[in-house]
């Protein structure tokens, strides 16, 4: 079979590998569509390299089909049939340390994550190891969805986890810094919450238009401030959410928000990152400030069930796909911001 792997920074390659077979405990999925992230990239470039295993399948928003099933699964997770629609939930997490105790699976001590330590998407088949069958990390779709809008519960399933953190409520004005995938989505997220105004800040004109698309404001960055000013009669915004791994516009953040207001840190900083900011305006404004890194096995669950309910724009997301014998060329084109998600579909 076909698979990509990452041996180094900027160095990934095709091989032939040889298709699995399930061992016991295990699962093994066909895949059907592997949507790339920023993640992705910055994997293949070496500025993120916490919990990777070189020689490792890339990949972690991954859609499949049950095709084989080990011994003892049926014990372990009950109901699994071939021809079964697929994802993971990508943390596998130990169910030991404090995080898991407090219900915080995501930051597991000791997690091991699907296209980082384990093998992900990028290949024709895929290994569910027992360790990750034990802990329910497969899931399984209760309607059929086409296989790049359940790749996408891997990303929604990340605002979901963060969205817990700053609550968008009816009526509220959302302003949300950076129009990526994730931007997008958490834009759809808040309109399906009932915000009253969503602002999408971008400078790519292409990419403002899609917000606009979907229901929200393109704004350039320049015309957020005033924008959100001129329709809150000065207050801001309710909400903040920041989906660019920029370092200043930490402090922009925290002058957009209404007093009381929820800023979300969800986009990851290069690593050693530090921000100026003026801790009085948290302090005077009674902000509420908080992060939003992965997700727990739930909150996969609830990405799905938004995706059958048709509540998420899937064609607005993920919207150029290449063959996985020219996955060089699909980061190259996610490197160079071609549309806004790239799929990428087993020969």
């Amino acid at each position: 079979m076909l698979a990509a792997t990452l041996q180094a920074p900027h160095e990934l390659e095709l091989c032939e590998k040889t298709k699995p077979h399930a061992g016991s405990g295990e699962v093994v999925l066909k895949v059907e569509a592997n949507t790339l992230c920023g993640t992705d990239y910055r994997l293949f470039t070496g500025a993120k390299t916490a919990g990777v295993r070189y020689g490792v399948v890339p990949g972690h928003e991954f859609a499949g089909r049950i095709v084989d099933i080990g011994e003892g699964v049926d014990a372990i997770q009950p109901g699994l049939t071939l021809g079964q629609q697929a994802t993971a939930s990508i943390v596998v997490s130990c169910g030991r340390c404090q995080n898991c105790l407090h219900d915080r699976e995501h930051l597991c001590s000791h997690l091991e994550l699907f296209g980082y330590a384990i093998d992900g998407g990028l290949q024709e088949y895929l290994v569910v190891p027992r360790r990750a069958v034990m802990r329910g990390n497969l899931i399984t779709t209760n309607q059929e969805l086409s296989p790049k809008a359940l790749c996408l519960a891997e990303p929604i399933s990340c605002c979901l986890n963060a969205l817990d953190h700053f609550q968008v409520k009816p009526g509220d004005v959302v302003a949300v810094l950076g129009a990526g995938p994730i931007g997008l989505l958490h834009a759809q997220l808040a309109l399906a919450c009932g915000a009253r105004r969503v602002y999408v800040s971008n400078r790519s004109e292409g990419r403002r238009t899609v917000a606009d698309r979907l229901g929200a404001v393109g704004v350039a960055p320049e015309e957020l401030n005033p924008q959100v000013k001129a329709a809150t009669a000065g207050a801001g915004a309710d909400v903040v959410i920041v989906c660019i791994g920029a370092p200043e516009l930490a402090q922009s953040a925290l002058e957009l928000a209404a007093i009381g207001g929820r800023v979300n840190f969800f986009a990851g900083f290069p690593k050693g990152s530090s921000a100026v900011m003026e801790p009085n305006l948290i302090h005077y404004k009674e902000l509420q400030v908080t992060g939003g890194s992965n997700a727990r096995r739930r909150d996969v669950k609830r990405a799905i069930a938004l995706l059958e309910s048709g509540a998420i724009n899937v064609a607005e997301i993920v919207t150029h796909e290449f063959p996985l014998s020219r996955v060089a060329e699909a980061y190259e084109a996610m490197n160079q911001r071609v549309g806004v998600k790239i799929a990428v579909i087993p020969d």
